[in-house]
């Protein structure tokens, strides 16, 4: 089996201040993972003509494979193309098909006069292959020096997924022998990292060398990812799938899922089968659990909506809040959040409700009810069940670790386990 490494170059000054998150190199990764592809080097660099051009240097000496994305666009900061056309010794040329397709993106779709700078996206340097883009007006390019393929995309994700997906991966898997990598995972709560270590430590050790297992902990969970490589991919996934049966077995009081799927997903899939739904009720995660839940398409088979109570006076009037329990025990309480749920759940005509309420930070806590501090309830028709969280990060963080783990207590009543 033949090792391929693979190195991914971002370029944009705005990547290196923080403006934008490079999440093109994380995706990018993940696909070229699935081709059997190892990523030697992740490296993000600015609208520098030296910086890109010593990336280009020595990234290509320890992969393969060079992809670069962003650099490509129509604006004088834009430096990438003209850069490798330089580094591969080419000139500029008209690239007829490309021109073809970028004026008609113009004229018939977005009914605008083409200038000269947007013609300007159809020309390419001659030593490229051009990679057509369906999904915007710069082309992907492919070149190859000292038998290193280099490939630059546009830095629209959108826009670079096409690519990969329609002609990156394809040529990398004619060209390349990588053999298959193959993963499964599970995740786990209510276990800390060392003592799921120590729980399985047998299993681990008895794996092959071309297995291995990765603890992934986040949001107070852990995922178990076992990934291995080979030559044969249905000999390897029933070698993977071996090993992870005993895991499941291992962690099995433990166990939240043995999909490779977010913590929303798994409440959705447990609803679906069952044919039930639910609501939200939330204060300080300002509608943030509602936002995970709809992201996924055919959420609304069991998704009905939420009531986002961040005002005392909305939790009084739209769910049921009596006066004198947010006047003694405040909203950040244990009672508070049960009336909300059972309110939401009667008021949506829902299954199951879910409620919020907190101090995410940095102000607002005091000693006896310091930031981080939640109260989460999950109500049935039959009962209430309600857990005290004390996160310990910063707003956004307090803010996901709320959502995950109030999902985790609504799966838990779901499947009866409170």
């Amino acid at each position: 089996m033949e090792k391929v490494f693979a190195s991914i170059i971002t370029i944009g000054d705005e990547l290196l201040i923080g403006q934008v998150i490079d999440t093109n190199s994380a995706w990018i990764a993940q696909e070229l993972n699935k081709a059997g592809i190892l990523v030697k080097n992740r490296v993000a660099v600015g609208d520098v003509w030296d910086d890109i051009w010593n990336a280009l240097d020595t990234e290509s000496k320890k992969a393969s494979i060079v992809l670069i994305t962003g650099g490509l666009g129509p604006t004088a900061d834009d430096i990438t193309k003209p850069l490798l056309c330089q580094y591969f010794g080419g000139k500029m040329i008209m690239d007829e098909a490309t021109l073809a397709h970028v004026t008609d993106i113009f004229e018939r779709i977005l009914k605008r006069p083409m200038i000269e700078r947007n013609r300007k996206q159809a020309e390419v340097p001659d030593v490229c292959k051009v990679l057509k883009n369906e999904r915007g007006t710069a082309p992907g390019m492919l070149f190859e020096k000292d038998g290193v393929i280099f490939i630059a995309m546009p830095g629209v994700p959108h826009e670079m997924k096409w690519i990969m997906t329609a002609h990156v991966i394809p040529l990398i898997e004619k060209r390349f022998s990588t053999g298959f990598i193959r993963h499964r995972t599970l995740l786990t709560a209510g276990i800390g990292e060392s003592f799921l270590a120590e729980m399985i430590q047998d299993i681990e050790t008895a794996l092959p060398s071309h297995i291995k297992l990765a603890y992934l902990p986040n949001y107070g969970m852990v995922r178990l990812r076992l990934s291995g490589t080979g030559t044969d991919a249905s000999v390897l996934q029933k070698e993977i799938d071996i090993y992870f049966q005993q895991l499941l077995q291992r962690t099995e009081k433990y166990l939240v899922t043995d999909d490779d799927i977010p913590m929303e997903l798994v409440v959705g899939k447990l609803l679906k089968e069952r044919k039930q739904t639910m609501t939200t009720a939330e204060s300080c995660t300002g509608g943030y659990i509602a936002h995970l839940i709809t992201k996924h398409d055919g959420s609304s088979a069991y998704y009905q909506g939420s009531i986002i109570s961040y005002a005392n006076e909305i939790k009084e009037r739209l769910l049921s809040v009596p006066h004198e329990v947010l006047e003694t025990q405040g909203a950040v309480s244990e009672e508070t959040v049960k009336v909300m749920a059972e309110t939401a759940r009667a008021t949506m005509q829902t299954d199951y409700a879910l409620a919020v309420s907190g101090i995410m930070g940095p102000r607002g806590g005091t000693e006896q009810k310091p930031v981080g501090m939640v109260w989460v309830a999950a109500a049935s028709a039959e009962k209430t069940v309600t857990q005290l969280f004390q996160f310990r990060f910063d707003r956004s963080r307090n803010t996901e670790l709320t959502a995950i783990n109030a999902l985790n207590l609504l799966r838990q009543l779901i499947l009866g386990k409170l």
